[in-house]
């Protein structure tokens, strides 16, 4: 008798483990079941759909040889049996059966099963306010309602939109709005930083300062207490602040997995609300596997459980599931966080832990700030690339990369090739000595991701001091604070001499890098100096040079202007 198995999901880790089961075990009875009519989409791809960069909500559902991933096509073209519109309700452990019924009449059955494997997925997080119900008013949750978002649009009933919550989706939902269909759209975020979750202070604060120079205004620390609506339709957001005029709302307040099913069975479920696994995806029972969104899975840097959303985890995490199912032993060791995502023409995107995740997990946690070019200086179109890497002092172990470029394959590969480095545990050494496939129009001889460990060796072996970047912008906005800084910037004159101008000589001097071995004896002897330049390297051989003939009196502003540019900030000269 062919071996019996049921999965409950179909959209990335379901179908994923059903096809591999029916390649490893032609002869398995296998059956996916989900609670909707449409199935197995990419649905990291809606805010792309949205936005018009995928025509047709079709292709989110379509293989790369064009056909759609129906009912018919799994049972067609992968031999698997497939119900939609069809809810699990159960499941009996000791008879190993699950209880559906149809969605749209209620029809009740029963199915039998060997070997069970749960992909439920997540569900998007609703805010317990008032207005939550109103027309106008999504989350997004699956296709459906990214069809309904666009039709509404396209009809010309959407004039402003406001996205409750800065994570990726939410941004990635606000530039759709505004880049193709010219929505005039806000971002409520309840935090002080937008992804609060995948980034430091530093990083956000360049996406921020981005978004709004491409008309999406940023509300930053401000918590939606209401959503206001006349005649039962949505008409704006208030918050503690102030009232946000919207036609649509996008509430994007993150997700939680939907692992209610396997609680009513028993299952163990983890303080994360993620179903606990193992490394072969198996259950606390052993005839029953789950993969996706609804699991939690150790960190790779903390070793502790997390719940991670991403369609690329759930694929191999479905794959894995189905090995083992399949009787093939295979390991899901965990992830890292690696993350990535456009905004308008940059990219963000980070691995490992923040700065501030780091110190609250007790690391003796640092970072080195650097914006090298992303490929030969001397090769047309190259660009900065602004990278944070976090180390740990003690143990000189890589805890976490972070980076902000432009729009291209810059920032992808290096968070790439970071993921596997800090997943094996790597230290700043192994960093910068990180082999890179180098030619200049994909990267400078030495690479960002090298020089960020070089930097980072630096500050861990004590040969660079630093001042960061947070404590910079404080002095700036009150140089009563520290009233013996002054800054020394050593780039041009002609590139000093606005700074000069507007802050005046007793805080922003001038003094070029290629004088400084013959004019040091003019830096004054009773200030503290900021060593500034473009990037932070000519900033650092200078204060390397200062330590050798006896001035100490210095720190080293890292990343430079290169950063405090694309951040913004209103001491920046016009």
């Amino acid at each position: 008798m062919s071996k019996r198995i049921v999965i409950i999901g179909g959209v990335a880790a379901g179908p994923k483990a059903a096809v591999r089961l029916k390649r490893l075990m032609p002869d398995a009875d296998v059956t996916m079941v989900d609670q909707d009519s449409v199935i197995s989409y990419g649905g990291c791809g809606i805010p792309y759909y949205v936005s018009g960069d995928v025509a047709d909500e079709k292709e989110l559902r379509s293989t790369s040889f064009h056909m759609v991933r129906d009912e018919k096509f799994f049972a067609c073209a992968k031999g698997v049996k497939t119900l939609t519109s069809t809810r699990a309700v159960a499941i009996d452990r000791e008879n190993k059966t699950v209880s559906i019924e149809k969605v749209e009449t209620g029809e009740k059955g029963t199915l039998e099963y060997d070997q069970l494997m749960l992909a439920t997925g997540s569900q998007p997080f609703v805010l317990p306010i008032p207005g939550k119900d109103l027309d106008g008013v999504f989350t997004i949750s699956d296709l459906h309602k990214a069809i309904d978002i666009k039709e509404r649009i396209a009809k010309g009933q959407v004039g402003k939109a406001v996205v409750i919550g800065g994570g990726a989706i939410g941004l990635e939902m606000a530039e759709a709005l505004t880049d193709l269909w010219g929505v005039e759209t806000a971002v409520v975020e309840f935090m002080d930083q937008l992804l609060p979750k995948a980034v430091g202070t530093n990083m956000a604060a360049i996406l921020t300062k981005h978004l709004r120079d491409n008309n999406v205004e940023v509300y930053l620390g401000e918590a939606a207490e209401e959503i206001v609506g006349e005649a039962g339709k949505v008409t704006g957001v208030r918050t503690a602040n102030r009232t946000l005029e919207a036609d649509l709302v996008i509430m994007a307040a993150g997700v939680r997995p939907r692992s209610q099913l396997a609680v009513d069975a028993g299952l163990q479920v983890g303080a994360t609300g993620g179903i606990v696994v193992n490394e072969r995806m198996q259950t606390s029972d052993a005839n029953i596997y789950a993969a996706g969104d609804c699991v939690e899975i150790p960190h790779l840097v903390t070793g502790k459980r997390f719940v991670a959303p991403f369609g690329s985890l759930a694929n191999r995490e479905g794959r894995v599931a189905a090995d083992n199912m399949a009787g093939i032993p295979s390991l899901f060791k965990g992830s890292a966080g690696a993350f990535i995502m456009k905004a308008f023409e940059i990219s963000i995107g980070s691995v490992g832990l923040s700065l501030k995740e780091a110190l609250a997990e007790g690391y003796d946690a640092d970072t080195s700030l650097t914006s090298p070019s992303d490929r030969a200086h001397f090769f047309p179109g190259q660009d900065i690339i602004c990278f944070e890497l976090v180390f740990d002092r003690r143990t000189r172990k890589v805890l976490g990369l972070e980076g902000v470029g432009p729009m291209n394959d810059g920032l992808s590969a290096r968070i790439d090739a970071a993921a596997v480095a800090i997943a094996g545990g790597a230290t700043i050494d192994e960093f910068g000595n990180l082999e890179m496939a180098y030619a200049p129009p994909f990267s400078p001889a030495i690479d960002a991701i090298n020089a960020a460990g070089y930097v980072a060796d630096n500050i861990c072996d004590g040969r660079m001091r630093q001042i960061q970047m947070s404590e910079f912008f404080a002095w700036m906005a009150d140089h009563s604070s520290k009233p013996d800084w002054q800054v020394l910037d050593v780039r041009h004159p002609k590139q000093v001499a606005p700074f000069e101008e507007k802050h005046g000589k007793g805080i922003w001097n001038s003094l070029p890098y290629e004088q400084i071995r013959e004019r040091y004896n003019e830096l004054p002897d009773d200030k503290t100096l900021i060593i500034f330049c473009n990037a932070g390297s000519r900033s650092y051989e200078v204060q390397v040079f200062l330590d050798s003939v006896g001035k100490k009196n210095h720190f080293v502003l890292p990343g430079g202007f290169n950063v405090i540019r694309r951040m913004g900030a209103d001491w920046l000269p016009e």
